[in-house]
């Protein structure tokens, strides 16, 4: 089997929300019968709205810079599957990801023919596999583990005993399997909470706290806070911050990943890195060498296009303030396009006002939003001009011919799909 096979049969088991059983007992059945390689090494478990996939990174990133020899697991991946399963700071190879590939469904076929388990497990729930499986392999002494979708019942969180769980800060997202409150979202979340391991909160909204103190508590888990690190002498422009993280010491921090959200996911990095025994020196390096694509990249420049996944409401406010900070006053093109099962008409209310040009699309992928369809959305801006693209192709060749009359800043968002695809086309880093 090759690769690309293993991507298409991958696929081929269906959309992840709608194919997706909500218990882990399927994991666990897997698991088991691959020698449980979950049980394997020591764990960070990061579960979260928005900053997640940042932290996780910048965690794996001053770990490494330890001498530790890392796993680092997270999803969706942009360009190629193989993104999701990191060791040591590179993606798997391919020979790699079919060979794990082959070990997890193999195990899969056995046990559907025993009647073990009652469907083949899914996209997510195989890929999860695959990952504990390689880094079991490899003999990697601390994976940093991403949730997909809540925490409770995600794949991931068959971990027993993470050495930390982090819960990055809770908004609104897939309320249709998390719930309509922030409540009931962030009772999602603290699901990865495992009695003897410590948490790290990140700052949360007031509702989203007392969910995450009271399970803490009922758990009797030991809770430190990121506000517990001063963020002092700050710094910040359109490529990154420099700051001072002061605790029980003080930390310089240098870090490359833009926003002002970034912050927080630095200071809570830091607090998860600081239970772990991680030294100052390792964190500082850590952070300062932290690549996470996808997220305010600036990928091109003269003019700048900056790509930014931001497909929920938080992640359309963190691009609005970043836009607003830095690019106040200055013209600014989106390329958007979007999946039907998102927020649409906030996070479009977010950011198109401050746009002066408009470039509807879609990726492609079948929950794509039609981009006629937000054109509708768009008709209501005044001094705004809102153009159609069939494809992301489209739309950033669309943009490069405006550019030669008068050239702006473009950023393309709306959904990580849409980076993806952006990548690809743009050749970022042989995206």
């Amino acid at each position: 089997m090759t690769f690309a096979d293993t991507v298409r049969f991958l696929f081929s088991l269906g959309h992840e929300l709608k194919v997706v059983k909500w218990d882990l007992e399927r994991m666990r059945v897997l698991l088991g019968a691959l020698g449980e390689p979950h049980l394997q090494g020591r764990f960070v478990h990061v579960a979260g709205t928005n900053g997640k996939g940042s932290t996780c990174a910048m965690i794996e990133s001053a770990l490494r810079a330890d001498g530790l020899r890392t796993g680092l697991y997270t999803s969706p991946h942009l360009v190629n599957p193989r993104e999701r399963i990191v060791i040591d700071g590179q993606t798997i190879s391919e020979d790699a990801w079919v060979s794990v590939f082959g070990d997890v469904h193999g195990a899969a076929e056995r046990l559907l023919a025993a009647e073990a388990i009652d469907a083949h497990p899914s996209f997510f729930e195989t890929a999860t596999a695959m990952a504990f499986l390689a880094f079991a392999r490899e003999g990697v002494a601390v994976t940093v583990l991403e949730t997909g979708l809540g925490g409770r019942l995600d794949a991931t969180n068959v971990v027993e005993h993470p050495e930390v769980t982090v819960i990055t800060p809770i908004d609104f997202d897939h309320e249709a399997f998390l719930g309509s409150s922030i409540e009931l979202i962030a009772a999602e979340k603290a699901g990865i909470l495992k009695a003897g391991s410590p948490a790290v909160f990140s700052a949360q909204r007031p509702e989203a706290l007392r969910v995450l103190e009271n399970r803490a508590l009922d758990l009797d888990v030991a809770v430190r806070h990121s506000a517990a690190w001063r963020v002092e002498v700050l710094e910040r422009d359109r490529y990154g911050s420099r700051f001072t993280l002061a605790a029980d010491e003080e930390i310089p921090i240098v870090c490359p990943l833009a926003g002002a959200h970034q912050v927080e996911n630095a200071r809570t990095a830091v607090a998860a890195l600081s239970l772990l025994g991680v030294p100052a020196a390792a964190i500082r390096a850590g952070i300062a060498a932290v690549r996470w694509p996808g997220r305010l990249e600036h990928v091109q420049a003269h003019p700048d296009v900056i790509l930014d996944g931001a497909h929920n409401p938080a992640g359309a406010r963190a691009l609005a303030d970043y836009i607003g900070e830095f690019f106040a006053g200055e013209p600014v093109r989106i390329i958007f396009g979007a999946m039907r099962d998102k927020a649409v008409d906030e996070v479009t209310n977010t950011l198109f006002p401050l746009a002066k040009e408009i470039i509807l699309t879609a990726p492609d992928q079948p929950r794509a939003l039609n981009p006629r369809a937000l054109a509708e959305m768009a008709t209501q801006l005044e001094g705004t001009v809102v153009r159609v693209a069939d494809s992301v192709s489209a739309a950033l060749e669309l943009a490069a011919e405006l550019d030669r009359g008068s050239a702006m800043t473009t950023f393309v968002t709306g959904s990580l799909f849409m980076v993806g695809e952006a990548r690809n086309c743009l050749a970022v880093n042989g995206g």
